[in-house]
């Protein structure tokens, strides 16, 4: 091909006539990204983005890599500042280096996770990766899964095996179904249940909402009550998805309990551990997953609380063979391999990025105990922030924290209960504002509420005294 009207650094030349070129291209993006990510604590978390108008349009010819970089540069600079320890408000926070360093050979490299054709060491290494974790949830020595770009991929193609189990719906669908099939799941679990549902082809009200506890969990009296409901007004009862880490507060159901109704009423039990999976790796905290190793079907988000850099998810079957049989569609026009399927035949997704680079090289770089030590650090700040909130008479707090997040409002005498939602409204953006510290605002049983993770790296006490310094200051003025 004739690449003279193309920039010399448009692609890697194979016979590395460009080398030079490149590498000073490369470092130049990189010092751009260090020279941010060294200095992020001095940057808002959530910074202000201008008007872009004057560049967002496509050239008609190339532009120089000067120009690219400068408008490279702003793009960085108005990004979320998620590697700002004051960026409290969401489950994200920075990933490690080498996830950093592994997305560019990932990139480079450009292998299609279809099939084992075209990536053949990383799907391998995906597959064993995969039965590992399937087995540290204990699953079993049936277990097995895939990896997906998502915590609703992978609640979507978990339930997708649920579905076709109970309805044989694999080739012939659910349209001759007269009764409702549907599934039970926490008044507070992610959305994305519901969303599934509605991609399934069961609509939204296929998800039963089950009440929940002060703490958010599942109460079971009425999840045994909506059991019996639904069977009574002719619908198909398929599945319970049950919650470990709660978006907005953190908690986790009682998941032996419900894994015993369950297999009641021969249930598929799922459990969403997209956030709170990560807790498996600490001896010290592990045991709040009890109960997890009966579910049928587990998400789990590594790119959260095991900061791997996005995007990062699983999705776990404790019968791998079920997501085979129930899910499996083949792809003719790729080679088959003796010794394993083709990834992409078994996941929602077909082209799919070798995500699991990134996730291998942060496991081997940190080790189990690295990550145990992050997670029990975690829990020890939470501890010190709760009782910190809890002993302060103008804050409301919800709950106790199975994890590191916590939900609290203000609620100063000062302030009637009609504007509470407006002024707690004001509390989050005079923290941004003054003090660079990023609280998100859910809305939790229909109020507004202030929501922490303590989830970077990098929080420590002192910086957590400033929060309730500056909470205090904002309430007094």
């Amino acid at each position: 091909m004739n690449l003279s009207e193309l920039p010399l650094t448009a692609f890697i030349d194979p016979q590395g006539k460009n080398r030079q070129e490149i590498e000073q291209l490369a470092s130049q993006v990189l010092d751009l990204i260090l020279s941010h990510l060294t200095t992020a604590i001095n940057h808002s978390p959530l910074p202000e983005v201008g008007d872009l108008s004057d560049w967002v349009l496509i050239p008609e010819h190339p532009i120089s890599e000067s120009v690219l970089l400068e408008q490279l540069k702003t793009i960085i600079k108005s990004s979320t500042n998620a590697a700002n320890p004051g960026y409290m408000g969401h489950m994200d926070s920075m990933p490690t280096t080498i996830s950093i360093l592994a997305e560019l050979v990932a990139a480079a490299l450009n292998n299609n996770m279809l099939s084992v054709e075209m990536s053949a060491i990383f799907s391998r290494l995906e597959f064993h990766l995969i039965k590992q974790f399937a087995r540290l949830f204990g699953l079993g020595e049936t277990s097995g899964g895939v990896m997906v770009s998502g915590g609703t991929l992978a609640n979507l193609q978990a339930l997708t095996v649920a579905r076709n189990r109970a309805f044989h719906s694999h080739q012939a669908g659910i349209w001759n179904h007269s009764q409702q099939p549907v599934l039970f799941a926490s008044e507070v679990a992610h959305t994305s249940v519901q969303k599934v549902a509605m991609l399934l082809g069961l609509g939204t009200s296929a998800v039963i909402p089950i009440q929940t506890n002060h703490n958010s969990q599942i109460e079971i009296e009425d999840l045994n009550r909506q059991i019996r409901q639904a069977k009574l007004a002719g619908k198909i009862p398929f599945c319970i998805v049950a919650t470990a880490g709660t978006t907005t507060t953190g908690n986790i159901d009682p998941l032996p309990a419900i894994a015993e109704i369950a297999r009641e009423h021969n249930l598929w039990f799922h459990v969403d551990a997209a956030y709170g999976g990560a807790i498996i790796f600490s001896p010290q905290h592990r045991q709040k997953l009890q109960g997890i190793e009966q579910a049928d079907s587990i998400t789990f988000n590594p790119q959260k609380w095991l900061y791997v850099a996005r995007t990062c998810a699983m999705v776990l079957f404790r019968d791998v063979q079920q997501l085979e049989t129930e899910f499996r569609i083949g792809a003719p026009y790729m080679q088959a391999a003796d010794d394993l399927i083709n990834l992409g035949e078994i996941s929602v997704q077909g082209t799919r990025h070798a995500d699991v680079l990134k996730f291998w090289l942060s496991l081997q770089h940190f080790g189990k105990e690295g990550y145990a030590k992050l997670i029990d650090e975690s829990y020890q700040l939470t501890d010190y922030l709760f009782q910190k909130l809890q002993n302060k008479s103008d804050v409301e707090v919800v709950g106790q924290p199975d994890m590191n997040i916590i939900c609290f409002r203000s609620i100063p005498a000062k302030i009637l209960p009609e504007n509470r939602e407006k002024w707690n409204a004001q509390l989050q953006a005079y923290l941004l504002k003054k003090a660079n510290l990023f609280l998100s605002l859910p809305v939790y049983r229909g109020q507004c509420w202030l929501r922490i993770i303590l989830l970077n790296p990098y929080l420590n006490r002192t910086q957590l005294d400033r929060l309730i310094q500056q909470i205090d200051t904002f309430t007094h003025c």
